[in-house]
């Protein structure tokens, strides 16, 4: 079952709600300078329909330099949607005057939107002086001029901050969906790892114990009943495998499998010696199941491709290291080097090798394959006692 991302929380901030809010501001804006348009207008000075169109115009250049949408369009035409709204900022200033300078904390704020650092700090700074000296140009008082500089300063830090903050807004928005995406992935991926791992076994496991069946049938029915009585259990194992698998659960222990693959494998006729570590091993979980896992795929591809007649299962602890050496003689009589032996049985164990070494170097281990001196195929497995990070290895 696919996992469906999860839905935004009450404390999750959701993009619609946070453009919503960048819009509000700069309408919120448009009508504070219409109603003190209106207010100049009733003095008799001049008419604030023209006003209104103007600061119109400013309202949609902003939310081409604000919306995280339009970032390609700011890209290529970001250069003359500023000067454009320079020219809104500073030109109708000679008709209304100081009532104009609430337009300067929108310019300020795009300067710093648009420009690199260094510019447009310097272009906020200079638009921000600028607006009350135009103001003191119109014989304001002390205390307009202050209001005026401050009230572009705050007005170009609200802009670009709301801007800011809705473009981080849809960038968190976009990594929870990807991340969303890889959870799906990795799920996936450990479903298919899972099933490559424990039902590769088990179904070398039935179809071999099944070949010895047939063999036993004519003569020794007895035998055949007990082979087919273990096929039967193993069948059982695979179904309960696979339910562990689709509940992401799955804990291996290597001295039952020990156990395991050595009855598998003199069942196949195969001379199996067995050297565990003494005192026996005491491994945390990860631990235990990963090492378990290396085990049963070295097992499984024994027996589905290599020509075993020998096999060393070996356990031990140095220090703070758990080795597991698995070495069999099933390789060609062809010289080979340690590479080509390790290639081929990644060729011949499809993604089991890469799987394992996955596995292995995720509880903070190493996997080494290869053919020793002797001619026989050796696989290590290298692993510490306690696992290297706190996280659980599905298997």
């Amino acid at each position: 079952m696919v996992r469906r991302p999860a839905r935004d929380t009450p404390g999750t901030p959701v993009p619609r709600f946070a453009l919503f809010i960048l819009c509000f501001v700069l309408i919120a804006f448009m009508v504070q300078v219409s109603v003190n348009l209106f207010s100049v207008a009733q003095a008799g000075r001049t008419t604030p329909l023209v006003g209104m169109l103007c600061f119109a115009v400013i309202d949609v250049i902003q939310l081409s330099h604000s919306l995280p949408q339009m970032a390609a369009f700011r890209r290529r035409y970001g250069r003359w949607t500023l000067s454009a709204q320079a020219l809104l900022t500073y030109l109708p200033i000679l008709l209304f005057g100081e009532v104009w300078g609430a337009a300067g904390g929108f310019l300020s704020g795009s300067a710093l939107l648009l420009l690199p650092a260094a510019w447009g700090r310097t272009a906020f700074t200079l638009v921000t002086l600028s607006i009350p000296a135009i103001a003191v140009a119109h014989h304001s008082n002390f205390q307009n001029t202050v209001y005026i500089a401050i009230s572009t300063m705050l007005s170009g830090l609200v802009v670009y901050g709301l801007s800011r903050l809705a473009g981080l807004v849809v960038e968190l928005h976009r990594a929870r969906e990807k991340l969303a995406r890889m959870a799906v992935a990795q799920e996936r991926l450990r479903f298919a790892r899972d099933l490559h791992d424990l039902l590769g076994y088990s179904l070398s496991a039935i179809t071999l114990k099944s070949e010895v069946a047939i063999r036993l049938v004519p003569k020794h029915r007895g035998r055949a009943v007990d082979e087919l009585t273990s096929i039967l259990e193993i069948s059982r194992q695979a179904l309960s495998d696979v339910r562990a698998v689709a509940s992401s659960y799955r804990d291996m222990s290597l001295s039952g499998e020990v156990a395991a693959a050595e009855a598998m494998l003199r069942t196949a006729d195969i001379d199996v010696e067995v050297r565990l570590s003494d005192p026996p091993l005491s491994l945390d979980g990860q631990i235990d199941t990963v090492l378990a896992t290396v085990l049963r795929e070295a097992v499984t591809n024994m027996l589905r491709h290599s020509k075993v007649q020998h096999c060393l299962i070996a356990t031990v602890r140095e220090g703070s290291l758990v080795r597991l050496t698995i070495v069999n003689d099933g390789v060609t009589d062809e010289p080979e080097t340690a590479a080509a032996a390790t290639r081929k049985f990644s060729e011949r164990s499809g993604s089991g090798l890469a799987n394992l070494d996955s596995r292995v170097a995720a509880i903070g281990g190493r996997l080494t394959a290869g053919v020793r001196p002797d001619g026989r195929f050796q696989l290590v497995a290298e692993a510490p006692l306690e696992p290297a990070v706190p996280l659980r290895v599905a298997s």
